[in-house]
């Protein structure tokens, strides 16, 4: 089944997504920009295909493409800010299994699209309304192959990233890249930053994932055996298209990708105090970091736009989501694994700790992670059955429903991008964030 959003669409290749549904969206997603297009991919396979597709409908429609080539997704939101451009198509499933694919759609501001945007594309896409342009308004094609080189630029240019001192700890770096569009662009990056020895596994941009390519625990075992081996000071892994970041400290122990975020927000408030903002689904590990310095944390839906609005609106420092998303508002707002990674090589480099001596000052909470298939199941009223039950449980119902108890919290909604309910529980240990969510889940 094609999955449609405001963001874009995505599926399974070959079944789902064709060049036929790939051109009618972009095009619809070109006649709405009205402008210059900054086009980039990550490493799949199908990437090179609809590439071709999603360059020849943007100039059928009178786009100017930029293209950027194989690119992090936070580098061709950088690019859009580069060139001033209209907007810019990303095509990337995240992190999807290689036989999916996606068209991820920014505005001219290099965020995703809000859902009155996204609208009036899926709009334009329904009614088959674009406007093809004649032979002599055809768009016209470049390419731009210093897009990295801008994106790390302005990472260093940072007011607190400091290159001298992180070069001063002679950092070992360890990077799993699953394949993807951080292959390259990570090593890059941490020698811009003076990192002494960069370390790669699974750093080959051919889009074949030696594991599954979501950075959660249960598929991050050949990384952390990695740091061990290499004796490496600091892992760092990203998905397919590198917005997201999970850490790996030097004795070979995951942080868990709720830490990322929570490690950002105390790297940031340190030294700029201000509010944060995070989804629901979000550990409260970030409350406490943000109490430790007298600040407020706002809660938006989950999906990377309504945090970044939710950030505009309060004014927040620093953002993100408990997947190992990291927004820095001072360098763009969307997630960007890239800024993450300097931001906690300078984190270790100021406070002269290691990496596992940080992630042992953390808050001990732990997050369980589960997803329902439904089958003929409405989802809608499977949660209405759960709102019913647990009433008394302060239920939140902004997206989906999150329900608290005496040990945690457990949140549930439906999946923008897979046909599933995600029930995402968090607790003081992990067994009882387990049971918190057996309690739930049973009665779906």
């Amino acid at each position: 089944m094609l999955m449609i959003s405001v963001s874009g669409i995505r599926g399974i290749v070959g079944q789902d997504l064709n060049p036929e549904n790939v051109t009618r969206y972009t095009a619809a997603f070109g006649t709405w920009a009205k402008g210059p297009i900054i086009v980039g991919r990550d490493t799949r396979v199908s990437g090179p295909l609809f590439e071709d597709v999603v360059v020849a409908a943007l100039r059928a429609v009178g786009c100017p493409v930029i293209k950027v080539g194989i690119q992090p997704t936070p580098t061709v939101a950088m690019a859009v800010l580069k060139h001033k451009a209209a907007g810019a198509v990303i095509l990337s499933a995240s992190h999807n299994p290689a036989e999916w694919n996606a068209l991820k759609f920014l505005n001219g501001k290099s965020e995703f699209l809000s859902p009155e945007e996204g609208q009036k594309v899926l709009d334009i896409a329904a009614s088959g309304s674009s406007k093809f342009v004649s032979y002599d308004q055809i768009g016209s094609l470049t390419t731009d192959d210093e897009a990295l080189d801008y994106h790390i630029q302005k990472i260093l240019e940072l007011p607190y990233i400091d290159v001298p001192s992180i070069a001063a700890c002679n950092f070992r770096v360890a990077v799993d890249a699953v394949n993807g569009a951080g292959s390259e662009s990570i090593p890059r990056l941490l020698r811009a930053l003076g990192v002494q020895k960069v370390e790669t596994i699974h750093c080959t941009p051919d889009g074949l994932f030696p594991h599954n390519p979501e950075p959660l625990p249960e598929h991050l075992g050949d990384i952390c055996a990695f740091v061990t081996s290499t004796q490496s000071d600091l892992g760092v892994v990203t998905d397919p298209d590198a917005d997201r970041l999970a850490l790996v400290d030097n004795k070979g122990v995951l942080f868990g990708e709720e830490n990322t975020q929570a490690a950002a927000f105390d790297f940031m408030l340190e030294i700029k105090p201000g509010p944060v903002a995070t989804n629901l689904s979000s550990s409260d590990v970030c409350e406490l970091i943000a109490a430790r310095y007298g600040q407020e944390v706002y809660r938006s839906p989950v999906g990377e736009i309504h945090v970044v609005r939710k950030m505009q609106k309060v004014g927040a420092v620093i953002g993100g989501e408990g997947n190992g998303g990291v927004i820095n508002p001072d360098l763009h707002y969307g997630r960007d694994a890239l800024v993450g990674i300097a931001m906690m090589l300078q984190l270790m480099a100021k406070r002269q700790v290691s990496s596992s001596e940080y992630r042992a000052s953390l808050p001990a909470l732990f997050i369980s992670k589960n997803k329902v298939q439904l089958g003929s199941t409405d989802p809608d009223s499977a949660l209405a059955r759960i709102l019913k039950k647990y009433a008394e449980n302060e239920p939140n119902t902004e997206d989906g429903l999150k329900l608290r108890f005496d040990e945690g919290w457990v949140h549930l909604r439906k999946s923008n991008t897979e046909p599933i309910i995600r029930i995402y529980s968090e607790a003081n240990t992990a067994a009882l964030a387990e049971a918190l969510a057996r309690r739930v889940m049973q009665d779906l």
